[in-house]
């Protein structure tokens, strides 16, 4: 299988400061926010996500993983511990290295949906442009259209990010 480098880690990483930036200006008003990254990818993304807004802003982030089958979602239990946190009126960040079909990002805001919370925003690093779920994506790092046979495969390994179509 033929892979195409769309993105190195330097344009990872440049692509991940903007977009701290942006949510740090759409939040510039929060002393705190709960960032909850997908599993396994997308949680990696929100780690490095949260230090860099944690490195050019004064908002506190509580950073929480959710885990759920991307395949089949409702087939599932999602997985988010909140270790007791009540999400009622605070700002949600969920983010994710790719964004396909909108249906992960769908069933993962199933388990807040018993909260009232302030304001819900999506991050990710690679939006595709084919949504079949109302899910919108806040925060982009790069919009691509791809054909629907195309797969976007995200690496973030230490110290070396790369993104490929395939």
């Amino acid at each position: 299988m033929k892979q195409n480098l769309i993105l190195d880690h330097a344009a990872i990483m440049q692509k991940t400061k903007r977009i701290a930036y942006q949510i740090v200006e759409h939040n510039f008003d929060e002393k705190e926010m709960v960032m909850i990254g997908i599993q396994p990818t997308g949680f990696v993304f929100a780690e490095v996500l949260k230090r860099e807004i944690e490195a050019i802003s004064k908002i506190s982030i509580n950073l929480f993983s959710i885990d759920l089958d991307k395949l089949n979602p409702s087939d599932a239990k999602i997985g988010l511990d909140l270790k007791g946190l009540s999400l009622d009126k605070k700002n949600i960040l969920f983010v994710d290295d790719v964004a396909n079909t909108g249906k992960t990002m769908f069933y993962a805001l199933a388990p807040i949906l018993k909260f009232s919370p302030k304001k819900v925003q999506v991050a990710v690093l690679i939006d595709r442009l084919h949504k079949q779920f109302p899910v919108a994506s806040d925060f982009v790092g790069l919009s691509l259209s791809t054909t629907l046979k195309e797969q976007i495969l995200v690496k973030l390994e230490k110290a070396k990010f790369s993104a490929y179509l395939t």
